[in-house]
């Protein structure tokens, strides 16, 4: 078994997370949403009432910033408070949007994650893994749907959790996030050219991680 980590990117609603988690279990691999982090210095800024484009007070916010990733996601804590609820919020995903297009907010962030996948055997998904975090991780993947699928997934999750949905506006501020992370000077999200790109439009869960984990393991890699 090769030590590693493997990456996937892509945009929202596409299946990163799902995907993520059952490839990790699958392969006996930890497994980092990078998303959350980002989710997380969004909450943090908003409720410190700190300006998404405000770069001087976000590197403050994020300088000594620690965060955790426990439970396989279940929990993110920042200083020992757990703001998994928070983040999961509809806010949340613009605010992390936003903030993640500051260089400062990035830097800190790429340096946590990276020393996250120093001991190898990790899953690691988010925008710009296989492109700038780990761009000689020995397996990426770029997970792709077409908008309709991707605003209908994030719709159910939402519903799921007991929200109240616009679909039609979700898949404008879905297609407004892509704008903005695809268009950002930092990091901006993109399929690195040796990525394995999935559609996952057409695709049930199972047969999405079936796809990824013949990939791991024709290269070495997953626990026996």
């Amino acid at each position: 078994m090769k030590p590693g980590v493997i990456t996937v990117d892509g945009p929202a609603g596409a299946g990163k997370s799902s995907a993520s988690r059952t490839l990790a279990r699958r392969l006996g691999f930890a497994h980092v949403d990078t998303g959350a982090m980002y989710r997380a210095v969004g909450v943090l800024a908003r409720e410190r009432g700190i300006a998404p484009d405000d770069p001087a007070a976000l590197g403050q916010l994020v300088a000594d910033l620690d965060i955790e990733l426990a439970g396989d996601g279940a929990q993110v804590l920042v200083g020992g408070r757990d703001l998994a609820e928070a983040i999961r919020r509809p806010e949340a995903g613009e605010w992390a949007s936003r903030v993640s297009a500051q260089g400062v907010v990035r830097e800190r962030l790429v340096a946590l994650q990276r020393a996250l996948g120093r001991a190898g055997d990790l899953v690691m998904e988010g925008r710009d893994i296989g492109t700038v975090v780990f761009p000689d991780a020995p397996v990426k993947f770029y997970l792709t749907a077409d908008p309709a699928a991707r605003a209908r997934r994030r719709a159910g999750e939402l519903r799921a959790r007991g929200e109240t949905v616009d679909e039609a506006a979700l898949a404008r501020e879905l297609a407004e996030r892509d704008r903005r992370d695809a268009g950002r000077a930092h990091s901006p999200l993109r399929a690195a050219p040796d990525a394995i790109v999935v559609d996952t439009t057409p695709l049930a869960l199972e047969a999405v991680v079936d796809v990824m984990e013949r990939v791991a393991r024709e290269r070495g890699m997953g626990r026996r």
